[in-house]
């Protein structure tokens, strides 16, 4: 869960959160490696007292710095290319979730079971226990198991919605409508948090989305429990 003290990206919880993570730190060395150049050919220029007042241009330096950024964004590109078709893909899911964004609060129904579904609402201030977090626990939370690929479908009742769980590396709009879908694999237990990540009206700060993981024979007593 993202603190006061966390300045980079929550600590991943699915293989695809761990590449986007890989790739953010692949483009951020080349962007640093960029900036330094840049900056110390800058700086070399200011404090340089030799000039070329006959220098009017230079074909073989010009080749050089069109050519060298050409490769440097292949670099970027390629593994951008290959993340965005592994977040697409969807791997025969074991469970389907579908998520509806209500203003303001999330409801959920578990497609592959019957007379499973329940609404989410943030739990207010002056109800919370002493192992509750403030503006971001919810009074049902979504229990999926560990392991396993999850297909999730995010679709909204009226405004546009957005589902996300950083820790999961999932951000999906809900628009009225239509019905969006992606996948995800949980790989640790844990509680995840995440918001609605769209500008949805008044309360739009105040509808948190809780993920509990747990093992899969846990989930089947739960379910169980649920259903019965």
């Amino acid at each position: 869960m993202a603190t006061w003290a966390n300045l980079g990206l929550q600590d991943s919880a699915s293989p695809l959160m761990e590449q986007l993570i890989f790739f953010h730190d692949h483009t951020m060395l080349i962007l640093i490696m960029i900036t330094i150049l840049v900056g110390y050919l800058m700086m070399m220029l200011f404090f340089n007292t030799y000039t070329n007042r006959y220098l009017l241009h230079g074909q073989t330096i010009e080749v050089i710095w069109t050519i060298l950024p050409a490769i440097v964004l292949l670099f970027i590109a390629l593994p951008s290319l290959r993340l965005l078709y592994l977040l697409d893909e969807i791997n025969e899911p074991i469970i389907t979730l579908k998520s509806i964004g209500h203003q303001w609060y999330w409801s959920y129904e578990y497609s592959d079971f019957m007379d499973l579904e329940f609404d989410s609402y943030m739990i207010p201030t002056n109800e919370l226990t002493n192992d509750s977090f403030r503006l971001l626990d919810v009074d049902n939370r979504i229990v999926l198991p560990m392991n396993s690929q999850i297909r999730i479908l995010v679709t909204a009742a009226d405004v546009i919605h957005s589902w996300t769980v950083p820790a999961l590396g999932v951000k999906i709009d809900g628009t009225p409508g239509r019905l969006n879908q992606t996948n995800f694999l949980i790989n640790r237990p844990g509680l995840f948090f995440g918001q609605c990540s769209e500008i949805c009206g008044a309360n739009h700060s105040f509808m948190p989305i809780v993920i509990e993981s747990v093992p899969m024979n846990y989930f089947i007593k739960w379910i169980s429990s649920t259903i019965n």
